[in-house]
């Protein structure tokens, strides 16, 4: 079975991943929250590194959930900052919080954060062809533009590179290689 060329055969959680979830359009608030706040810590990281912290990341972010998540204190993230489980990153921990209030003002605004980020595609993933590696984009316009307005909004450690993962991660752009068995299958889910 062939798949995209990122993923590390030897590693069973990672091909899980890449087979089960990523480029899998998300609509959930809650996902799009965890999918946020794991590449927020990616940044400057592999993927692997989060991946494989990703059950200690939910237990210390309380499963995800942008309310409690809103709610952490100095005393809280001066817990997290001990925690060997995650990445102990000061300004991370600290992003994720203030990551998690503008989550609420976005819902807030627009009903649900899914409605907001999903508007830049309008509700539909954009079906990509690539078939090498080298043309996959780090970032691309779409992903300048939406790492600016959360920038504008109070988001922080959302560039545009952290946005484009993003967005392969939750299905609003289907980067999978022609000819990896998943791009028929996800491009399916939303044909």
């Amino acid at each position: 079975m062939k798949r995209c060329f990122w993923v590390p055969e030897e590693d069973p959680l990672y091909v899980k991943y890449h087979d089960e979830e990523w480029g899998v359009p998300v609509k959930d608030d809650q996902r799009l929250f965890e999918f946020l706040i794991l590449e927020t810590f990616q940044a400057g990281l592999s993927w692997r590194t989060v991946l494989h912290k990703r059950e200690n990341f939910r237990r210390a972010f309380e499963g995800f959930d942008p309310q409690r998540v809103a709610r952490f204190d100095e005393a809280k993230s001066a817990e997290l900052i001990q925690d060997a489980g995650i990445i102990r990153n000061r300004l991370k921990i600290r992003a994720a919080v203030s990551n998690a209030q503008a989550f609420l003002k976005v819902q807030e605004e627009f009903g649900s954060f899914a409605k907001y980020i999903w508007g830049f595609v309008n509700g539909r993933p954009i079906q990509n062809n690539w078939k090498l590696d080298k043309e996959i984009p780090a970032r691309t316009e779409l992903s300048d533009r939406i790492s600016a307005d959360l920038k504008k909004r109070g988001f922080k450690f959302v560039g545009s590179t952290v946005i484009y993962a993003h967005m392969q991660a939750t299905g609003m752009v289907n980067d999978h290689t022609v000819d990896c068995f998943r791009y028929e299958e996800v491009k399916g889910l939303f044909s």
